[in-house]
């Protein structure tokens, strides 16, 4: 009896499950977004070119040829038929003041003025449509550009700007111009001290000209009436459509203000995120994060903290980076050490501490004593605490000691530079420090030769936000000015792809989420551009006019060259 019975329900367990074997595999999940027709660069050694990307969620699930992908199609596949264009990961830029650079949307423009009668000029005629009360701020001047190239002063712009205070920055940050509505609000007459880390400027009878280097600057910060929230989510959003109109799908902010840091968590909670953002605070808080326990990458996808930032000393062009031996023009001076280098303890016990806590350290240092000395506390930081993947960074790593390299590759440490920062300064280090140290300016090939990891960032707003002038002045060292068609120390140049994938997997490597993001890889999430030219076969002067065309963030197109007018994004 018991035959017959298998025999009738057997066959119609097969035939009542037939339908649900053909639904499963109808089932199987066919891709959100398809790229096809593509040159893809990878930026994945394993596989290093491909055809084609399918996108399922937020994240890359095939990159190979046409076939290999278009089994992901299903009925509701989003196509793109990027026309043989370039795709390359998305742009992580490793450095950066992010509401810094939105600011200047709407501060007054001061950096390609070639003159101090225009400098003067165009503060005098912001001076006219700001409301009383109200500060001009921004600026961005750089006197290099003027003959002679001489420091501003307050005299200069006083006339026209008698009831607005101002307070202008150098183009490098490390200096600003104060006027004198601006000095008498800070309080900074003749008898003001300099700060620890700081130097007012000052006439031949002691009174202060209005220009402010580094700590000094504080003097008049604290004074400015700060952000309100709002304003802060407005420069945010405009800022993060300017960034992903460049391809800047990733940043790393530098000094972030924990208001900035609240500013970002609500624009996350909206959905207005267009960029994923790690932010490093400045180190005199780290009693904050260690107090919370917050470690290196703590977060999710868009919005990470871990790290501080602290700073050894100047720049190169405020003559305030701090070198073993004078500047060249300027035997009196070997530069300062930061406010937060005095004493020098006092940054070896944050930096201990943040260390001990799981936080990553970021140190700006400019000079080569100033980078030195960096490496002198690191060194102690990894003999105390024993070794681990700590990913200690050096931000600028500007002018480097011979004797270093192998003590910056001996420690793992990571070079986050600025590249077109070698273009700019070119054009007057070697007056300032000699043809030796600047031989070893933003040496990247020094670098890679010494096994140090490069990640490449622009410091926006002290250089622009867009990465493919970054690649250019990488790979060509054209310096700004015309006077070096060759490259500015040629030797160091890099190739197109290393400088790639400096701004893409080593930005991400820096931020320790290499197995994230950084190339094309199945599994990653899917930040892309789109670019209008193959830059690595153009010509190299020619990868400073290629453009973006559109940006995907976890497989969603923030930016689109075809849809977007000129007034969805600034320009800059």
């Amino acid at each position: 009896m018991r035959i017959p019975i298998l025999r009738t329900v057997i066959p119609a367990l097969l035939l009542l499950s037939a339908p649900l074997i053909a639904a499963q595999k109808s089932a199987a999940p066919a891709a959100d977004l398809l790229i096809i027709n593509a040159k893809v660069w990878t930026g994945d050694k394993a596989f290093p070119m491909a055809e084609s990307v399918a996108v399922l969620g937020d994240r890359i699930t095939a990159v190979g040829k046409a076939a290999d992908v278009e089994a992901w199609r299903g009925p509701h596949t989003k196509v793109i038929d990027a026309g043989g264009k370039l795709l390359i990961p998305g742009f992580n830029d490793a450095h950066l003041h992010f509401l810094d650079g939105g600011m200047d949307f709407d501060g007054v423009k001061l950096n390609d003025a070639t003159s101090k009668e225009e400098f003067a000029k165009r503060i005098a005629e912001k001076a006219k449509h700001t409301p009383q009360g109200q500060w001009i701020v921004g600026g961005e001047w750089d006197e290099t550009k003027w003959n002679p190239p001489i420091l501003p002063t307050a005299q200069l712009i006083d006339a026209e700007t008698s009831n607005t205070p101002v307070f202008v920055s150098r183009h490098d940050g490390h200096m600003a111009l104060a006027n004198s509505v601006a000095l008498r609000i800070a309080g900074i007459t003749a008898k003001t001290p300099d700060p620890p880390g700081g130097t007012i400027v000052r006439d031949a009878q002691g009174n202060p000209t209005g220009a402010l280097k580094d700590a000094a600057q504080e003097y008049v910060t604290k004074v400015i009436p700060p952000l309100t929230h709002e304003q802060r989510l407005n420069i945010a959003r405009r800022a993060l459509a300017y960034a992903a109109s460049l391809g800047v799908t990733s940043f790393q902010n530098m000094s972030e203000e924990y208001e900035n840091i609240a500013a970002y968590a609500e624009l996350l909670e909206r959905g207005e995120l267009t960029s994923r953002i790690y932010a490093a605070p400045n180190i005199p808080t780290v009693a904050y994060l260690t107090q919370i326990g917050v470690r290196h990458a703590f977060g999710g996808p868009y919005l990470r903290i871990g790290a501080v930032k602290a700073y050894a000393d100047g720049s190169v062009g405020s003559r305030t980076a701090y070198f073993f031996e004078p500047f060249t023009d300027d035997p009196s001076n070997r530069g300062l050490l930061a406010d937060g280098m005095h004493p020098l303890s006092l940054m070896r016990d944050r930096m201990m501490s943040a260390d001990a806590a799981g936080l990553q350290i970021c140190t700006h240092a400019i000079g080569d004593q100033g980078i030195s000395i960096i490496l002198d506390i690191y060194s102690e930081i990894v003999k105390n605490h024993g070794e681990r993947d700590r990913r200690l960074r050096i931000e600028h790593a500007q002018h480097m000691a011979a004797k270093d390299f192998d003590r910056f590759a001996a420690l793992h440490v990571i070079a986050s530079m600025q590249p077109y920062h070698a273009i700019d300064d070119g054009r007057f280090v070697e007056r300032y420090i000699g043809h030796d140290r600047a031989s070893r300016t933003y040496a990247f090939r020094t670098f890679l030769n010494h096994g140090v990891r490069l990640a490449f960032g622009t410091d926006w707003p002290v250089a622009p936000l867009n990465p493919l002038l970054g690649i250019y002045a990488a790979v060509t060292r054209e310096t700004l000015d015309g006077k070096n068609p060759n490259g500015w120390f040629p030797e160091q140049k890099l190739t197109v792809a290393e400088a790639v994938e400096a701004y893409t997997m080593g930005s991400a490597y820096a931020e320790f989420q290499e197995k994230e993001k950084g190339s094309i890889t199945p599994g990653k999430l899917a930040d892309m551009v789109l670019l209008s030219d193959d830059i690595f076969s153009i010509d190299k002067d020619k990868i400073r006019d290629a453009t973006v065309l559109k940006t995907f963030l976890g497989g969603r197109i923030v930016y689109d060259s075809a849809v977007s007018s000129a007034g969805d994004a600034p320009s800059r």
